[in-house]
């Protein structure tokens, strides 16, 4: 895995020469911008895991472009998390960059301790957002913790290679699965295996699924590509 992967969007030269060299120093890998649009351009190519700005004038409105996925924001990914670096240090001012979608506000001068404390409050906290212990898919329950399943309330007992499986197909629920990608990372095979385990594995937890009590099939098989989870009564993740 690479560096971690940030965006400084500061028009000030100075600033942003003394923010790289110390975020690179602690590690991060930096994208750096001076106005919006360069900004929206990087975020369009890349996909940092934070931004950090300070753009006057324009910080609002790249704020709202990402949050809103308007104009040139459309490609970004709106959940990114965002700290705002600003020499408005007025309630006011720290209020309307939290409404606009902002996650945090940090007044200039900068302390830079504190400002990497804040970063890295941030990053966990995004991470574990992106990676909850329990997934709920229509009537299905998902718990990563604990590795129980659940059909409309009533347990499903399965092996640790089936719950491996539906685990991986509920992390992504909408996307397909090749056997391939399966095979590495449930069992740990190398992807060019000739063998019938994933689709024997999906077959008994499709079957398991449906005794408990599920209305259609979860397992669902894209006929040449893969597997995924159906998309019937889809309603979110909760962590």
């Amino acid at each position: 895995m690479g560096s971690p992967l940030i965006l400084l969007a500061e028009e000030d030269p100075a600033s942003r020469e003394f923010l790289a060299r110390e975020l690179a120093a602690d590690g991060y890998e930096v994208m750096q911008a001076e106005n919006r649009r360069h900004a929206l351009a990087l975020l369009s190519a890349a996909d940092p895991v934070l931004v950090l700005a300070d753009l006057n004038g324009e910080t609002l409105g790249l704020l709202d472009a990402i949050r809103t996925g308007a104009g040139a924001g459309a490609s970004v990914d709106s959940d990114t998390p965002i700290i705002v670096l600003s020499h408005q240090a007025d309630e006011i001012h720290r209020i309307r960059v939290l409404e606009r979608g902002g996650d945090d506000v940090i007044p200039k001068p900068v302390s830079y301790p504190e400002l990497r404390a804040r970063v890295g409050a941030l990053l966990r906290r995004a991470e574990c957002r992106a990676n909850p212990r329990q997934l709920r898919i229509g009537t299905l329950k998902v718990d990563l913790g604990s590795r129980e399943v659940h059909v409309r309330g009533r347990p499903v007992a399965l092996t640790a290679k089936e719950f491996g499986l539906l685990a991986a197909l509920a992390r992504e629920p909408t996307r397909v699965r090749t056997s391939d990608e399966l095979l590495r990372e449930v069992w740990g095979y190398p992807g060019d295996c000739r063998t019938r385990t994933v689709q024997s594995h999906a077959y008994r937890l499709r079957h398991k699924l449906s005794e408990a009590g599920a209305e259609q099939p979860f397992v669902v098989t894209v006929w040449g590509v893969g597997i995924r989870l159906t998309d019937h009564a889809w309603d979110g993740v909760t962590g």
